[in-house]
């Protein structure tokens, strides 16, 4: 079976379901799940962490004593909620399990037997600090101890200490995964038998179980004479001094006392090997414990007979890309196929989302889940091919942005936030990630953010595009693409342009350029544009041959910023001009993105006004950040 659901009402940032339709938002928890891996992607504090700590809850789990408080009860406009509610629903259970949980299940007229376990939790005091009462459910009945514990799941906090859980001590989760190894239960009993000394009859001096060599161990530190004459001193000379009247006091040295096999286990540590040549193991870093701590907890995982589940907050944690990029496929090759472990996952890293298939993803944003399963979204299967090809660890910063700008070109990514600032948009401050498509597959990436039943996703995602028209004024050269599309009239341009904003809906809009393209058009915007538009591609044109020094620089955008002033007071057009200054982008090999590096250095010491920038970049920097803050 395999934890298919998670609902959750009122419980920290996930809200009540309305009494009624149409009476209220629904702010509630659900999420889907499948089988094998799942993973939760989104901002800080969206609500990944709750999701995880609900199925906690609801179900046991390995990590510290973990229960409801008044803290976990929501928050909303009409004060903090006094009941919350969490369930856990399992589907495909086998016949074993079936069995197992014969008088939990619930079953409906044309479904599958599911197993359901519901928590319910109320405040019972009105004075802090408060008191919770607290009831787990299966179905209609109360879940016992025994039933609960099969649902174990297996928790990995994201601020753990990797290197102390593996090592020795009371209680240690070493000791704890090898209890539940199979046939450990062997390793309980003592096998040694001490043969008394000179008796060749006796028993040979083997042992080989864990309580056994424990015993043997014991019984040759007891007969070492160095250990015998220290203890016989401390006996003697100090502790039985310490007796009174007919108290007897003496000690023993030895390493097992409690000769149990818990006893046993807690002395265990799991450590790294020392390299080859050497006697030693160099100690190594966090990134590596981390590894070693995860494969022991898939040890025992994959010897559990019931759900096995593993719920992992930022595997990423102290992980280098690569790394993290082979702890994805081994979880992936763990939660595929049959008797496999269910593991869910939440992240921060780009270099995670982008190893994992977009359909086994969740976006979190503010409080709400959105699944990227089929069924869920409007890709298709081509679009699903497609991102699993060209979706990288770079683009897969979107799954983490309060907005996203859907760009086509490196000059773009670079120019864009560099206007946005200059106008008093701030994307790092609104939390709006560029995404760089290179001009490939613009709305597939779009289409993420698109939901199958028309939800609006709460993030703001903007598509960038060259209206590629060029002006009819452009001379034949200037038009080497498609160059019939100049002639267009005003209603068939106005019809190419609407085409581009037929995919739009949800939170997606496109903004087309006003004229041609990004580098034309802010020529093409004002005079002053123009004149920071022509020093740049002048620099870039220069720098084709060497890197310009500073002196050069100045040399070329005195004698660009000269040449601009001639053409308007020769009375030209701003069309015209602009016309000159984009053609060696477009005729002369310039490089788009120096163009654009040139750009973005010269902007930011030059006093920029809304009218100096294209309206469509303007309307989509509104879009993504809101008002601006000059």
């Amino acid at each position: 079976m395999y934890l298919a659901e998670v609902k959750a009402e009122n419980f920290r940032i996930y809200g009540p379901v309305p009494d009624s339709p149409g009476e209220g938002v629904n702010t509630s928890l659900h999420v889907v799940f499948r089988p094998g891996l799942s993973v939760l992607v989104g901002e800080n504090d969206s609500g990944k962490s709750a999701v995880i700590d609900a199925i906690r809850l609801c179900l046991t789990s390995s990590a510290d004593y973990f229960r409801v408080t008044a803290d976990d009860f929501h928050c909303g406009p009409h004060g903090q909620a006094t009941a919350l509610e969490i369930s856990c629903l399992f589907r495909d259970l086998n016949e074993q399990e079936t069995a197992a949980f014969t008088e939990c299940l619930t079953t409906r007229h044309g479904e599958e037997p599911h197993l359901q376990i519901t928590l319910h939790a109320e405040i019972m005091d009105s004075l802090r600090p408060h008191r919770v009462s607290v009831t787990v459910r299966a179905g209609d009945l109360a879940l016992d101890g025994a039933a609960r514990e099969l649902l174990r799941a297996t928790y990995l906090r994201p601020l753990r200490d990797a290197e102390g859980e593996m090592r020795a001590g009371r209680n240690s989760r070493l000791s704890q995964i090898l209890q539940h190894y199979p046939l450990m239960d062997t390793q309980g009993e003592s096998d040694f038998v001490p043969g008394e000394e000179g008796d060749s009859a006796a028993p040979a001096d083997t042992a080989t179980t864990l309580v056994g060599i424990l015993k043997r161990a014991e019984h040759h530190i007891n007969k070492n004479p160095l250990i015998r004459t220290a203890r016989d001193e401390i006996n003697s000379d100090y502790l039985g001094r310490f007796a009174i009247g007919d108290d007897i006091l003496a000690s023993s040295i030895g390493v097992a006392t409690n000769s149990s096999l818990q006893h046993a286990l807690e002395r265990l540590e799991l450590t790294f090997v020392p390299e080859q040549g050497r006697t030693v193991a160099t100690r190594h870093g966090l990134g590596y414990n981390n590894a070693l701590f995860m494969a022991a907890e898939l040890l025992l995982l994959g010897k559990q007979g019931f759900s096995p589940l593993l719920l992992i907050e930022e595997p990423e944690a102290h992980l280098h890309p690569q790394l993290q990029s082979r702890v994805v496929e081994l979880l992936t090759e763990r939660s595929s196929g049959s008797g496999t472990v269910q593991v869910i996952v939440t992240t921060h890293s780009p270099n995670i989302a982008s190893s994992v298939p977009v359909e086994q993803l969740s976006l979190v944003s503010r409080g709400a889940i959105f699944s990227l399963a089929p069924q869920y979204t409007h890709l298709d299967a081509f679009d699903y091919a497609f991102l699993s090809r060209f979706l990288d660890a770079t683009k897969a910063n979107l799954f983490f942005a309060r907005a996203v700008a859907i760009v086509e070109g490196d000059a773009e990514a670079v120019l864009l936030p560099t206007l946005a600032s200059c106008l008093g948009y701030s994307f790092s401050r609104s939390g709006v990630s560029v995404v760089n498509v290179g001009g490939v597959g613009l709305f597939r990436y779009s289409r993420i953010f698109q939901r199958s039943d028309n939800t609006v996703l709460p993030i703001p995602v903007a598509c960038i595009t060259d209206r590629d028209i060029a002006p009819r004024s452009a001379d034949k050269d200037m038009r080497k693409k498609l160059p019939w599309l100049a002639e267009l009239d005003d209603e068939q341009v106005a019809k190419r342009v609407a085409a581009r904003r037929e995919r739009d809906g949800g939170s997606v809009r496109t903004f087309v350029s006003d004229w041609w393209t990004l580098e034309y058009d802010l020529a093409a915007a004002s005079w002053a544009m123009a004149t920071v538009m022509h020093k740049a591609i002048s620099a870039a044109s220069f720098s084709r041959a060497a890197w310009p020094t500073e002196q050069d620089l100045a040399g070329i955008e005195e004698a660009a910023a000269k040449e601009v002033e001639t053409w308007r007071g020769n009375g030209d057009c701003l069309e015209t001009a602009a016309l000159r200054i984009y053609q060696p982008l477009r005729l002369g090999g310039v490089s788009k993105p120096i163009a654009a590096q040139h750009a973005a250095r010269l902007l930011r010491d030059t006093l920029v006004e809304p009218v100096d920038v294209p309206r469509y970049l303007v309307d989509a920097f509104t879009y993504l950040c809101g008002a601006p803050r000059r």
